[in-house]
């Protein structure tokens, strides 16, 4: 019979994978497309004046690092930037949103009965699952790409990460570098030659 010190540490190793394994899956990214709309027509991109972000009417470091993120995807894509009256308008927006979460852990107790059959007491193993509860913020980045003639919707992509306002504003760069990144592997279009 394992010792119960031993299926402890199996248990550990066990969650401490699953949790490696979660983090190295990235942020969480959704797109959606209009079906109707050419993606072939287009060749040059805008940033919609002011951008959902800069609302208030000023930038940030981050409302400017999304711009450079975005513009190095799009461009990179073969579509060429110009300052105003794009093919497509770059729209972006960042929120944050309250999340619960609710899980349980499968744990193991011991009771000591008595065997009639060897004449001793034997440890034996219980198991249930402890319910987890955990609360967080969460940021929502959404990037809306709108065709410039007609001012409708054709894609728009976002990506949900934990809230990072306790790291430090190279962690939160860092983040918004792979979450854009993220959000574009998932856009199969190029620009029209």
């Amino acid at each position: 019979m394992p010792k119960p010190r031993n299926l402890l540490a199996a248990a550990l190793l066990a969650i401490s994978t699953l949790t490696l394994a979660a983090c190295a899956s990235g942020p969480s990214v959704r797109t959606d497309r209009d079906p109707s709309a050419d993606f072939g027509q287009y060749r040059t991109f805008s940033f919609y004046k002011p951008i959902a972000m800069e609302q208030a009417g000023y930038s940030s470091w981050i409302s400017e690092r999304i711009r450079e993120d975005v513009r190095r995807e799009m461009e990179a894509r073969g579509y060429r930037y110009q300052p105003e009256g794009g093919d497509l308008l770059v729209n972006f927006q960042l929120a944050q949103q309250e999340r619960t979460e609710l899980w349980s852990v499968p744990r193991a107790s011991f009771e000591w009965v008595y065997s009639y059959h060897s004449r001793a007491y034997v440890a034996v193993p219980i198991w249930y699952d402890e319910p987890q509860l955990s609360r967080y913020r969460e940021g929502v980045l959404t990037v809306d790409l709108v065709d410039g003639q007609r001012h409708r919707l054709v894609w728009t992509a976002a990506v949900s990460t934990p809230e990072g306002s306790k790291r430090a504003p190279e962690k939160r760069l860092a983040v918004i570098d792979q979450a854009i990144t993220a959000m574009f592997a998932k856009y199969p279009y190029r620009a029209a030659n």
